[in-house]
């Protein structure tokens, strides 16, 4: 694995929340705010930057383990911020912080679990199990 992988990697990004972000458009609720399962996505993106430029040729990360606390409701054409940091490296494991806020306040915070792969040993497994 890369030297480079290191705890304190980070990125942020800011994202405004659209119709298409909200719990009533990806089916998980009825309301028309900020959804959780975006919520995640957009933390599983914000980790996957972090890690721009630190893995070597070929590997890539697979995420394997979520916490996530939702506490704020964001309605469509709010802005947030999206970041993760990396806290802690076990192995191939790879663990994130991440919050998400929404006008200074934290809508989300949690863990990311990724597990760096080498990318195609990892498409062949899933090939081999069609």
């Amino acid at each position: 694995m890369s030297a480079a992988i290191t705890p304190g990697l980070h990125a942020s990004f800011a994202y405004t929340v659209t119709d298409a972000d909200t719990a009533a458009a990806l089916e998980s609720g009825l309301v028309p705010v900020l959804s959780t399962p975006r919520v995640l996505a957009l933390a599983e993106r914000a980790t996957v930057e972090a890690l721009q430029g630190a893995l070597e040729e070929g590997a890539t990360t697979v995420g394997a383990k979520v916490e996530l606390e939702h506490l704020l409701a964001t309605p469509v054409g709010a802005p947030v911020e999206v970041g993760a940091t990396l806290e802690r490296v076990e192995g191939r494991r790879l663990v994130f912080s991440i919050r998400v806020t929404d006008a200074g306040r934290v809508a989300a915070r949690g863990r990311v679990t990724r597990v760096v792969v080498d990318l195609e040993r990892f498409l062949a497994g899933v090939a081999a199990r069609r």
